[in-house]
């Protein structure tokens, strides 16, 4: 069925949400960072630093990723985020950090 309506007072209320994600492997030596983009609950579009560009999901997103790949400015910010927004704020989050390694099974 569909989802609930999580605004019943504003049926006509649209969300958009954008994400940003660092993924650290061995501390900083393997750094990953995401920006995802999201509209009604839809992923439309996503940057991650392993593809090195915008990839769309949706028509829409299609679109943008190509509007912002075609931007040479704006990738570059984008492609130095894992210096200037996730390497930048390692040292700040660490003491937040979860181990995830899960110790061998027999």
């Amino acid at each position: 069925g569909a989802p609930p309506d999580l605004c019943p007072a504003h049926p006509g209320l649209f969300q958009e949400m954008g994400k940003a994600e660092c993924h650290f492997t061995n501390g900083t030596e393997k750094v990953r960072f995401v920006e995802r983009h999201f509209y009604n609950r839809v992923e439309d579009v996503v940057f991650d630093s392993d593809v090195g560009e915008f990839v769309g999901f949706t028509p829409a997103g299609e679109k943008w990723a190509q509007d912002w790949n075609s931007d040479p400015e704006g990738m570059e910010y984008t492609r130095t985020a894992v210096d200037w927004y996730c390497r930048q704020n390692y040292e700040g989050i660490t003491p937040f950090l979860v181990d995830r390694r899960v110790p061998p099974s027999p």
